[in-house]
């Protein structure tokens, strides 16, 4: 390691230890020229992930732009802001593991449905109707029965009877749809 003050190339490793919660490693140094020391740190190298938007645009992946997508979509749902940062430092650590530097914007957003569809179905069809670009309610109602589908055991969607309405006002045939 060259040392920052007279430019030497060999120097001693006096002291390591990890850093940064185990992301880096400190190493403390002395140049074996002029006996300064002073402080390097070795940490991984991510390889740049690029993006390939819908329109075809490449842009490098935004790990903020994630958390602010899913953080809009996660509003009054109980998920908290950890568990979101979680949820994306997890999906940026498989796109790093993925043998390709290229991934498609579709990729990531079914990778953060997967995530969603476990956290919490509000929040899964607020990010769909983002992502999937939805037009109208039967866009809604497809994914609702897909959800539901994938999910036999899970509860339903669709609130009880809360407000004093008959069964039949409340039954899923009844909504209507724009024709």
């Amino acid at each position: 390691m060259q040392c920052p003050y007279c430019q030497h190339i060999n120097s001693r490793v006096l002291e390591s230890r990890s850093s940064e919660g185990g992301q880096s490693i400190r190493r403390r140094r002395e140049c074996l020229s002029c006996k300064h020391r002073f402080t390097t740190y070795e940490r991984v190298e991510f390889v740049p992930i690029t993006v390939i938007k819908h329109d075809g645009k490449k842009e490098s992946f935004d790990h903020s732009k994630l958390l602010r997508g899913m953080v809009r979509a996660c509003e009054k749902t109980g998920i908290s802001h950890q568990r979101l940062e979680a949820i994306v430092d997890e999906i940026e650590a498989k796109l790093q593991q993925h043998p390709r530097r290229e991934v498609t914007s579709q990729e990531i957003g079914q990778l953060v449905l997967d995530y969603l569809r476990q956290e919490n179905e509000v929040a899964y069809i607020r990010f769909a109707s983002v992502y999937g670009r939805f037009q109208g309610i039967k866009d809604f109602v497809a994914t609702l029965k897909q959800f539901q589908t994938k999910n036999p055991s899970s509860p339903t969607l669709w609130p009880k009877n809360t407000h004093n309405c008959s069964d039949q006002e409340t039954s899923s045939s009844s909504i209507m749809t724009p024709s």
